[in-house]
């Protein structure tokens, strides 16, 4: 079959690889019709290099149609359409019984000190091969596939995988009352989906990015805009909060944030190391691009919280920990515990008014074989790419 598969640095290629085979009893393999490209993926394309083989085969954002399946699975069936979850979780273990899926205790890390193992995704969580592909092996046929009904086309559901779980935890994890001031920082494919949750919750919106287009798609949804390059953005939330401070913050950038050339030339050196060497200082020093952490202890009121959706690489960032002290900031954070919200946003995308918007969230749609170019695309933010789905 084909597959995108990384090679090294900035470094992507679609290949003839192995299909995949059943290999426990309830396995399933799934005919991938819609994979999408995920802001985590560039982290594979620039940042922890160290962690991955060339041949591993990335994406973690797939839905399809299942093909096949093993002696012990009874929940889905042969021709059943379903979404995966990009965490690889039992569904029956201490952990995903509390709704702490991304902690699965059965597919736990223990050897990396990570969670769950996620689909295409280093050997930092498992190294699973991935989804950018036109088949997938699916583990817990029973309890991880989130079956969907045919009909809708895929983009209905396909965010189900990622998108969807990861803002609406965000949001559910930043807790705001409902007359809050929400600022999301970072308008991407999560920050702007947090967004939109946010708007159809009621509460006011304030988005913060450095790219016209996607400033633009959010305003348009009923958010208020801040241009990252237009000055301090802690000064400019509270000239619009009365002089307080955003209610909740939530950081949906992570480590891809600009705002320190030291950091940034630093993090370019670390994902060229080799792979032994570069490994090392991701696992023991703070090599993150924290300019949006930053901003956000800033900007947030006091008593206020945040809700980090980002995900940071760095084993020993600074904090400045007085700042969050005496502010008394509440700070949640962590990998979305996909099987936890699947009900909760069932209803979303089961209305014929698609309150969310998620028909027309893909800016562009390609073929497999344009992974290349697109990762390329999606890494520099040209030709307005906030959203890419991959057919293959």
């Amino acid at each position: 079959m084909k597959a995108v598969t990384w090679q090294g640095w900035r470094d992507i290629r679609v290949e003839e690889v192995p299909d995949p085979q059943i290999v426990e009893d309830d396995d399933i393999i799934v005919e991938i019709t819609s994979t999408g490209l995920c802001g985590s993926d560039l982290h594979l394309y620039e940042v922890l290099t160290g962690f991955m083989t060339p041949g591993d085969v990335v994406g973690h954002e797939p839905m399809g149609i299942v093909t096949e399946t093993g002696p012990g699975v009874h929940q889905v069936s042969v021709g059943d359409r379903a979404v995966v979850p990009f965490n690889i979780s039992c569904g029956t273990c201490w952990m995903c019984r509390r709704d702490l899926h991304s902690q699965c205790e059965t597919t736990q890390n223990r050897d990396q000190g990570t969670g769950a193992s996620l689909f295409g995704y280093s050997s930092l969580y498992g190294q699973v091969p991935g989804g950018q592909a036109e088949y997938l092996r699916v583990p817990f046929g029973n309890e991880l596939p989130i079956k969907v009904p045919h009909g809708p086309p895929d983009d209905r559901f396909l965010f189900l995988s990622d998108v969807l779980p990861t803002a609406w935890q965000a949001l559910q994890y930043a807790d705001p009352d409902p007359e809050s001031t929400v600022l999301v920082l970072g308008a991407g494919p999560i920050g702007d989906m947090v967004s939109r949750i946010a708007l159809d919750a009621g509460h006011r919106v304030i988005s913060v990015d450095r790219e016209p287009e996607r400033l633009a798609r959010v305003r348009q949804r009923g958010a208020e805009t801040i241009d990252l390059e237009s000055g301090d953005v802690a000064e400019r939330v509270r000239d619009l909060t009365d002089g307080r401070g955003a209610d909740a913050v939530i950081d949906a950038v992570g480590m891809e944030a600009h705002g320190s050339p030291i950091v940034e030339g630093m993090t370019k050196v670390v994902s060229m190391m080799p792979g032994a060497a570069g490994r090392a200082v991701m696992q023991t020093a703070g090599v993150d691009r924290m300019a949006a952490l930053h901003t956000a202890f800033d900007a947030v009121r006091r008593g206020g919280t945040i809700s980090i959706a980002g995900v940071y690489g760095g084993a020993m960032d600074p904090f400045p920990m007085m700042q969050l002290f005496d502010k008394q900031v509440g700070i949640r954070m962590g990998q979305a515990n996909v099987r936890a919200w699947t009900d909760d946003l069932m209803q979303f995308l089961q209305s014929d008014e698609d309150p969310l918007g998620v028909g027309s969230f893909a800016t562009h749609h390609l073929p497999l074989s344009e992974a290349p170019e697109a990762y390329k695309s999606f890494q520099e933010k040209a030709d307005g790419m906030v959203k890419v789905v991959f057919k293959p």
